[in-house]
């Protein structure tokens, strides 16, 4: 009954970084890589709206950041291009349901901390002609228009240029995430902010007190703004080490943000590292990396987007209605792409 749900549903992935792996191929090989590795992966979760980060690893940073974030666009169209009967890649609500008529996948592409931009403000008009439509300003550490959540104690908010981006980022229609970004800066937002916001990939700091989760607060702010918390899957985000890490604390995340806002403003963003990281990681290295965070981690039953129709299994199981279910998996995150993505101003 549950494999029937999730094959009626709209499922929305906020938060793949499968963008790492294929680029590590040779440019000519983009595609197929794709084709072989990733769609099979999608298909059998029935992935309908796909977002593909642009996450620039530190070894690029700062020369080569920008150099970086246009060669995994470029790789994002080489998947598009050389998977038209599969993908689709998507610059509005429009776009997107057009690629769900057709069968195909509507992939739509994200910045995260946008490291290659820096304060130069101005590039986020080319970055968003060449498909861009939403955006982090911040990861782990201090960027140039915000910091993130591991700088906290500083307390600092969106900086001058940070404070100019989001404006454009709203005249231009792309989708401002607040994932990784700092207390301070996402209580700056709030303030700031004129349009529906998204977290991409963030858990609940009430059921896990780690700084990349949300307070009730940041929650209660981003459903204000008519946006959508999308639940990260890490297990480290989802429960202590030593408490139970599993599919079950997934559902209490996603059920606990539910009760505090509703079910309109709750999705998906898993986050999947494992596949990634092995693909990236020299056999020298150990799984993780300075920010503590075990990359190489997940939930037993829900490892990658294969498994996602175990989630459908779990929230029935739970007790949540099928109505919930289909808001939960993709349903609010499409009519917020519905509503903002390209809606320039």
């Amino acid at each position: 009954m549950t494999e029937d749900l999730h094959s009626r549903t709209v499922v929305a992935d906020t938060h793949n970084d499968l963008l790492m792996s294929v680029v590590e191929r040779p440019p000519h090989r983009w595609a197929e890589f794709f084709r072989e590795r990733w769609l099979p992966q999608l298909r059998d979760g029935e992935v309908n709206i796909q977002v593909l980060p642009v996450f620039v690893d530190d070894q690029f940073r700062p020369e080569g950041a920008l150099r970086r974030t246009l060669r995994m666009i470029k790789c994002a169209h080489a998947i598009a291009e050389g998977n038209p009967d599969q993908v689709r890649l998507c610059l509005d609500g429009e776009d997107i349901d057009a690629a769900l008529a057709a069968d195909r996948i509507a992939l739509v592409l994200a910045l995260e901390s946008a490291p290659g931009v820096d304060a130069d403000v101005e590039l986020f008009r080319t970055l968003h002609r060449l498909g861009v439509r939403m955006v982090s300003i911040a990861h782990w550490g201090q960027s140039a228009l915000g910091d993130g959540s591991g700088e906290d104690s500083t307390g600092s908010r969106l900086t001058r240029d940070g404070v100019e981006a989001l404006r454009e980022l709203e005249r231009l229609g792309i989708v401002f995430d607040i994932s990784h970004l700092g207390a301070a800066g996402v209580a700056h937002v709030f303030e700031l902010s004129s349009r529906s916001l998204i977290a991409s990939h963030s858990a609940v700091r009430a059921l896990c007190d780690h700084h990349r989760n949300l307070t009730d607060e940041q929650i209660r702010g981003v459903a204000a703004t008519g946006g959508v918390v999308c639940v990260n899957f890490v297990p480290d985000f989802l429960a202590a080490e030593g408490e139970r890490q599993t599919i079950d604390r997934v559902v209490d995340h996603i059920e606990y943000v539910i009760e505090l806002v509703g079910v309109e403003h709750v999705g998906i963003g898993p986050d999947f590292l494992r596949e990634v990281a092995a693909d990236i990681t020299p056999p020298c290295c150990d799984g993780g990396d300075d920010t503590g965070v075990a990359l190489d981690a997940s939930l037993p039953g829900l490892d990658g987007p294969t498994e996602l129709p175990a989630l459908t299994e779990a929230m029935a199981e739970r007790g949540l209605d099928e109505t919930t279910i289909r808001a939960v998996l993709g349903g609010n995150v499409q009519r917020l792409f519905r509503e903002q993505l390209g809606r320039t101003r």
